[in-house]
């Protein structure tokens, strides 16, 4: 959500729709220097709320704003009090002055609790939905982008755990594959484990490499002796890692390697696509493979729900 909202202001910024100072403003609410504001035009307003919103008035694009606000002080309630800020439509008097970065500014000093959604609402006018759903995690997609020599890096995230989804990968493709949690005197062994698979062309998989920092200088060098040669690295093998963000993972080994995260589904419609796209549900033949489909499909959607419910 981050990088999309970045992007998209950086656009509109050189196509003349964002103004950087507003911007600026709606990232940090302007700098309260003390100053007094006039009489609250309503008492539903915060103090803290009022103060923001008068700063806020005083960039350039927000000229006559105010006044337009107090008189409509009324029509501005129902902003307050709507469920989904983000969705009320301004006034036209309001279309006039403000642009769409303009409004995330009056949500902001208004309902601060609905900013993300907003944002996300943001991106979506100018860059459509694809920009605030993450992709399905698809292995064989990012397989695709790998060789021998080319390490596979999972940036993990609270709640993914890719283990599953990899060893069932390793069966489509009939590959062996050898998990390695590193931690104390793990190193040896992840080392032996690495050379075998070389001259097998099977897969190693070192979980949870931010564990083993004193090891993480000879990670880079197994690394960087990865050879396209068939004869000392078996064109089949794949060296998959493991790790949460961390300071002291090897620069080189991220760059030249393939990055990917699987975020925790987040939301209901998440939930339901990413269990409709494992196996066996992602597999027509799971489907077919019953007399009675109304009935099944009914109880694998309702068992599908119920775990996203959980």
């Amino acid at each position: 959500m981050i990088f999309s909202f970045l992007l998209c202001i950086k656009l509109n910024s050189l196509s003349g729709e964002c103004d950087m100072r507003e911007f600026k403003f709606l990232l940090t609410g302007g700098v309260d220097l003390g100053e007094e504001n006039p009489e609250k035009p309503a008492d539903w307003m915060t103090d803290s709320s009022w103060a923001e919103f008068n700063r806020a008035c005083t960039l350039d694009g927000f000229k006559g704003y105010k006044e337009h606000f107090v008189k409509s002080i009324e029509t501005y309630r129902e902003l307050f009090e709507h469920p989904n800020p983000h969705e009320w439509e301004f006034p036209p008097a309001a279309c006039l002055i403000l642009n769409k970065l303009r409004q995330l500014i009056v949500i902001r000093a208004l309902r601060p609790d609905k900013l993300v959604p907003a944002i996300s609402a943001y991106v979506v006018h100018f860059l459509g939905q694809e920009f605030i759903q993450p992709p399905p995690f698809e292995l064989p997609l990012i397989y695709k982008d790998s060789s021998s020599t080319t390490p596979l890096i999972f940036v993990l995230s609270p709640g993914s755990d890719p283990m599953n989804a990899l060893a069932k990968f390793g069966e489509v493709k009939k590959k062996g594959i050898e998990p390695v949690s590193l931690g104390q005197g793990q190193g040896e062994k992840a080392e032996n484990a690495i050379r075998e698979a070389q001259k097998s062309g099977n897969w190693v998989v070192l979980q949870n490499c931010h564990l083993a920092i004193s090891w993480m200088s000879t990670l880079e060098r197994i690394c960087e002796e990865l050879s396209p040669d068939p004869k000392i690295c078996h064109r089949d093998f794949r060296l998959w890692l493991t790790s949460y963000p961390s300071d002291n993972f090897p620069v080189a080994v991220l760059q030249n390697g393939v990055k990917m995260t699987n975020e925790a589904p987040k939301g209901l419609k998440s939930n339901l696509q990413n269990s409709f796209l494992v196996d066996p549900i992602s597999n027509p033949e799971f489907f077919n493979g019953t007399t009675q489909p109304k009935k099944f499909r009914k109880l694998l959607f309702g068992l599908c729900f119920f775990h996203a419910v959980i």
